[in-house]
């Protein structure tokens, strides 16, 4: 089931929890793939996946990134999608029509296994958002119990995000 955007402007207000794992490098990673618009929905994402234990890269947070979008910040993504563990794309109507997300998705398609590429669905009052890739890719959902499940493209029947197993 697609997460509501309301449950995670929720979620933004709480204080992303900081697990022992950070301090011992063990702590699994994501580049999150979103549009700057959906600042609070991202900050939202962030808190959930560090709840469970996935520290959640992005990018407007990142002080050593140019002000201005340039090669030199095109290079960085790059390089910090590649060191993350995943690659996840938070489905919205301003995702669906930035120009930076296709992008960043289509490199993240060129060099991640597609099992480490995942799409977050959102759900706001008149739709869900991202159902275009969801044969394709992975995806990030929620259980009746708020609790963030990793599916596999088209499928139903997955495992809960904290205990997906680094490869």
């Amino acid at each position: 089931m697609a997460i509501a955007q309301a449950e995670l402007l929720r979620a933004a207000q709480r204080q992303p929890v900081i697990k022992s794992q950070v301090r011992a490098g063990l702590q699994k990673t994501a580049f999150l793939c979103h549009s700057h618009r959906d600042e609070k929905l991202a900050e939202g994402l962030q808190s959930l996946l560090a709840e469970q234990g996935v520290q959640l890269y992005i990018d407007w947070k990142d002080a050593s990134m140019p002000p201005e979008p340039n090669r030199e910040t095109a290079a960085r993504i790059q390089q910090r999608i590649k060191s993350c563990d995943w690659f996840l794309f938070l489905a919205t109507a301003n995702s669906m029509a930035s120009r930076w997300c296709p992008w960043e998705l289509g490199y993240a398609d060129g060099q991640k296994q597609p099992d480490r590429i995942a799409v977050v669905q959102t759900s706001d009052s008149s739709t869900t958002h991202g159902n275009e890739y969801m044969q394709l890719y992975r995806r990030v959902d929620s259980n009746n119990a708020g609790q963030l499940l990793w599916l596999p493209a088209g499928g139903n029947q997955g495992q809960f995000v904290r205990s997906v197993p680094f490869l």
